[in-house]
């Protein structure tokens, strides 16, 4: 019985060992930002509410092809008849069945608007899924900015306070090395105050990536993006044309154009009135059996000018959606020409960059903080060398963030791939 007892408390650790390493290394997985932005996609739940979009504009189509159900009239009465003294009475009753008949091309056009509708719902779903995977992106290489951020704060910060401690041990002999030690203890303050905010826009960043991913707000996650390639822009024709052919919101416009235009077809065709037409049969019993069964057509009479109203109606709505392409492919162009021009000048602010230039701020203040103990150098230069290594990683990290910014909104403007590609990854 111990030895059973031994073997699953043995097995018990065993798993949970095995779970915590699985956690463990959950929790240190890191993500390119592309994986990120797939993971998103795949699991926002948002993407349902557009999939049933989709399935109701299909049932929409499929009952476009229908006729009208039949229908079904049944009149009941009472009928008195009197010759003279004779009285007889009894009752009379009538059922007929209409079915209405459109006038010819009017379901194909019913038919076409509503295909039309299917494919505003998918575009609804693509364009939604393509701004989910950019939005996913931005915030991915925002948290990974954000903590490179705090990260080189906090290096300066421990340097700064390390300093300070060294310099309170001390027995001060003059007024320098008290104004020195003001100067570090300031620094120290007004550090600590950025590595509470960049702490603050971490937890932000992590917070609002992980409602898109679907997960609990605090989830770990490590973004990987530090040595990423930019690429090259197209030409910018090919840019504008590709605008043309795969800009959700201008062709959204385009199928609302079309979709007018049948529109005013059907109105144009709706001018003619519908026939009904079916079977009847009627009996009456008083003074006798008589059953009359006969052929019933009705149509309704145009003659209000309710049909002439809606079709002018129409053909304005399709006017207006004229202008409205006009003006949508007017401040498309724009907009791709502004990013395209805001993405090349920030890439070649980048590109004067060299590989290894946070590297060796770095390193230049590291060595600033050893040689400054050494008293090779004054507190000017040191404070000056340590804010130089703040400054760049700030400068770089904004200006990659502001090529980011600029290739995803022409990815969005234009359907063209600009997605940074990790060095690792190629």
């Amino acid at each position: 019985m111990k030895i059973y007892q031994k073997t699953a408390v043995v097995a018990l650790l065993c798993s949970v060992a095995q779970l915590a390493q699985s956690q463990t290394n959950q929790n240190n997985q890191t993500f390119s930002v592309s994986e990120i932005a797939a993971q998103v996609v795949a699991s926002n739940p948002e993407i349902e509410f557009y999939k049933e979009a989709i399935t109701g504009a299909n049932f929409g189509k499929s009952f476009a092809a229908k006729l009208n159900d039949p229908e079904l009239s049944f009149d009941v009465g009472y009928k008195r008849n009197k010759d003279g003294r004779d009285i007889e009475n009894g009752a009379v009753w009538q059922v007929s069945v209409m079915q209405t008949f459109e006038w010819p091309g009017r379901i194909s056009l019913r038919k076409a608007i509503a295909q039309k509708n299917v494919e505003l719902a998918e575009l609804g779903l693509a364009q939604f899924k393509n701004a989910l995977s950019i939005r996913a992106k931005l915030l991915a290489f925002g948290l990974y900015s954000a903590n490179e951020k705090a990260a080189a704060i906090a290096e300066v910060a421990e340097r700064y306070k390390a300093l300070r401690e060294t310099f309170l041990q001390r027995e001060p002999s003059g007024i320098s090395p008290i104004m020195q030690t003001r100067v570090i203890e300031a620094a120290e303050i007004s550090l600590n105050r950025s590595a509470a905010d960049a702490k603050l826009a971490v937890e932000n960043a992590l917070i609002e990536l992980n409602l898109l991913r679907g997960t609990k707000v605090n989830s770990p996650v490590k973004v990987r993006a530090n040595e990423v390639d930019f690429k090259e822009l197209p030409p910018l024709e090919e840019l504008l044309s590709s605008a043309e052919k795969f800009n959700y919101d201008y062709r959204t416009k385009i199928v609302e154009l079309e979709q007018q235009g049948y529109v005013v077809e059907l109105s144009r065709n709706e001018r003619y009135p519908s026939i009904s037409a079916g079977p009847y049969v009627s009996m009456d019993k008083v003074g006798g059996n008589e059953t009359i069964i006969g052929l019933s057509v009705s149509m309704p009479l145009p003659i209000t000018g309710r049909q002439t109203a809606l079709s002018n109606s129409a053909l304005s709505k399709k006017r207006q959606a004229q202008t409205a392409v006009m003006l949508a492919h007017r401040e498309l162009n724009r907009r791709v020409i502004s990013a395209s021009k805001t993405y090349e000048t920030k890439l070649a602010d980048l590109k004067r960059w060299k590989a290894n230039s946070i590297e060796k701020f770095r390193e230049a203040s590291e060595l600033a903080d050893r040689h400054f103990r050494m008293g090779a150098i004054d507190i000017a230069v040191y404070v000056e060398v340590q804010n130089s290594y703040l400054s760049a990683v700030e400068s770089l990290l904004n200006t990659q963030s502001e090529i980011l910014s600029a290739a995803f909104e022409l990815q969005e403007l234009t359907g063209v791939d600009l997605t940074p590609t990790q060095r690792s990854e190629k």
